[in-house]
């Protein structure tokens, strides 16, 4: 039997193949180069196991309680709780005068009996569906109040309350200016909601509520204007309209240094506490109302000016250089301009009285038609200024534009041109020197805003600075100078405007236009203008503009009464009268 030597068998261990660092250099050991990564252990695989189905196990015992066990409760729970949010409504900022009177206020009306599941409201939200009271006794909201004095509806506005439908879900959630200074500046006043989380049961009842965001309350905003002087500026002339026969007017009064109004209002007005309790009788009337009382005719009123607008002609006349203060020119009641269809019969522009000489001061305390009748379009030798810078120089007062203020629903107006005409009539009708003589005396197309003419006033009285009119007081006493406009006439023009005016109320010629204005508390400087209206010039608007003191003036006024009959012979300026007495009595510290 042969022998076979026992075979001995020797397992090669790793590293007696492969190279270690000592073996290979080039191996970096700090990122394992040259090592053999040992598998897991099975310990290890079984830890991770065990964990895994511990954390199983957990899950479903917890799946097993809310379900099974717990799983009656929770669905009760489920089914007669909720949790919602609910508006914590903010509280809108006062409306207050230049003296901080309040204008504008919010009110919290008590013990409200509201059923939410009908979805009824108290009659005071205007009809808006509402849900329970934040707490018993609570509506969900303040009332916007306005004062009741006459002559603030249209500066102040309203606003529309929030809204839920008949489920109680709030789908407008806030206050919303519509008119006014409440929607002017609705940005200022509104601040914003809060909200919070309710739970309440099956029965409505309060089961727990956390605040999420508190509300931030709107800021105040004080006006410029002095109610009292406003209110009393509106209760007198609407006064005088209604005996009168007058449809409507408005007022203004700017302070020229500044811009700020001291006044802006217009008749007749509606009742703005109405409007925002949502009372839809009062509304449908007044939208129905033939004398258009949601109409804000300072700011959106168009009316033609009539010679309220000599002063600006007069300046631009002096500019120009085509005439001299001092040069005197006939009326005689009427020029006479020669017709080329009919020779026999010339066309003839009256003036409204006979004046004699009369100077441009002069000129401008008679109110002469044939005077600017001149110097607009020209007679004889004396040349005049043409439609094209009369366009210019009305442009330059700020007219057939918008004063910027910051009520909305402004007016452009309009300045008669032959590109208007064209435009309105058609190029067969061209434009012809008559046209320019009407336009001159401030009638044809002419139409301007209160606003416009007080702004132009104050630009005459202020020696030629076109100021954009304010309605936020401020501590500020001028504007910034990017933002004033100048007219560029030099102001010793201006001031033979501003003595002519002054002259209309001072003189003692039989014909001056505004002498019962000369009383000795205040130095008024006035201009008037009676414009005709209708198909058959059977109305007439009245204006009445002007400044005070007229040495240093500080103030500047515009007044319109609109549309009375034509033998109407008490206007607007006769209306002011009784208001610049009672100013003088009461308010002397916006006399002098």
């Amino acid at each position: 039997m042969q022998w076979s030597p026992q075979r001995r068998v020797h397992e090669i261990a790793p590293d007696e193949i492969f190279l270690d660092s000592s073996n290979l250099p080039g191996h970096e050991a700090s990122q394992f180069e040259g090592r053999v990564v040992a598998p897991l252990s099975r310990n290890s695989v079984f830890g991770v196991g065990i964990v895994f189905f511990l954390i199983v196990l957990a899950f479903c015992i917890r799946a097993l309680s809310l379900e099974v066990i717990q799983g009656a409760s929770y669905d009760r729970i489920s089914r007669e709780n909720t949790l919602e949010r609910s508006v914590l409504f903010v509280t809108r900022g006062l409306i207050l005068d230049r003296n901080g009177k309040e204008l504008a206020w919010n009110e919290v009306p008590t013990a409200l009996e509201v059923n939410p599941a009908a979805g009824e409201a108290p009659p005071a939200y205007g009809g808006a569906s509402t849900t329970l009271a934040q707490s018993p006794g609570e509506a969900p909201f303040a009332f916007r109040k306005y004062t009741t004095l006459p002559g603030l509806a249209h500066i102040l506005g309203f606003v529309q309350y929030p809204k839920a439908d008949k489920r109680g879900a709030w789908w407008r959630e806030k206050y919303v200016g519509m008119s006014g200074s409440e929607l002017a500046f609705e940005a200022l006043l509104e601040g914003v909601n809060g909200s919070r989380m309710v739970e309440t049961d099956a029965r409505g009842v309060l089961q727990r509520e956390n605040i999420v965001t508190p509300p931030q309350n709107g800021a105040d905003l004080r006006l410029t204007i002095d109610a009292d002087i406003q209110s009393k500026l509106y209760t007198l002339l609407s006064a005088h309209a209604r005996e009168q026969k007058f449809a409507g007017g408005a007022a203004v009064i700017m302070d020229v240094h500044t811009g700020q109004l001291l006044a802006i209002t217009s008749f007749p007005e509606y009742d703005n506490n109405a409007f925002t309790a949502g009372d839809i009788i009062a509304a449908r009337a007044a939208m129905s109302d033939p004398h258009t009382p949601l109409l804000n005719r300072a700011v959106s009123g168009l009316y033609a000016p009539g010679s309220i607008v000599k002063p600006i002609f007069a300046a631009a006349a002096l500019n120009e250089g085509i005439i001299s203060p001092d040069k005197q020119i006939l009326s005689t009641g009427a020029i006479s301009i020669p017709n080329p269809y009919d020779a026999a019969h010339p066309s003839l522009f009256r003036d409204w009285t006979v004046h004699g000489l009369v100077d441009m001061r002069t000129a401008l305390a008679v109110s002469s038609d044939e005077y600017f009748y001149t110097i607009g379009g020209g007679y004889g030798a004396q040349q005049g200024l043409g439609i094209a810078k009369i366009d210019e120089y009305a442009r330059r007062f700020g007219l057939a534009t918008t004063t910027g203020i910051a009520l909305r629903g402004e007016a452009g107006g309009v300045i008669p041109t032959p590109a208007w005409k064209a435009h309105v009539f058609g190029t067969d009708d061209p434009w012809r020197i008559g046209d320019t003589y009407h336009t001159a005396i401030g009638q044809y197309g002419f139409q301007i805003t209160p606003l416009q003419a007080v702004r132009f006033i104050a630009a005459i009285a202020n020696g030629g600075k076109l100021l954009t009119p304010q309605l936020t007081a401020s501590l500020v006493r001028s504007q910034p100078p990017s933002e004033i406009v100048g007219i560029d006439i030099p102001d010793p023009y201006l001031q033979i405007v501003r003595e002519g005016m002054r002259l209309a109320v001072t003189s003692d010629r039989k014909d001056a236009t505004v002498k019962f204005l000369n009383i000795p508390q205040i130095h008024i400087a006035a201009k008037t203008g009676t414009a005709q209206i209708g198909v058959h010039n059977e109305y007439v608007n009245s204006w009445s503009v002007g400044f005070w003191p007229a040495e240093n003036p500080h103030y500047a006024y515009a007044v319109v009464l609109e549309r009375a009959p034509a033998n109407t012979l008490s206007g607007a300026a006769h209306a002011m009268l009784p208001f610049f007495q009672w100013l003088a009595a009461n308010h002397p510290e916006y006399v002098n």
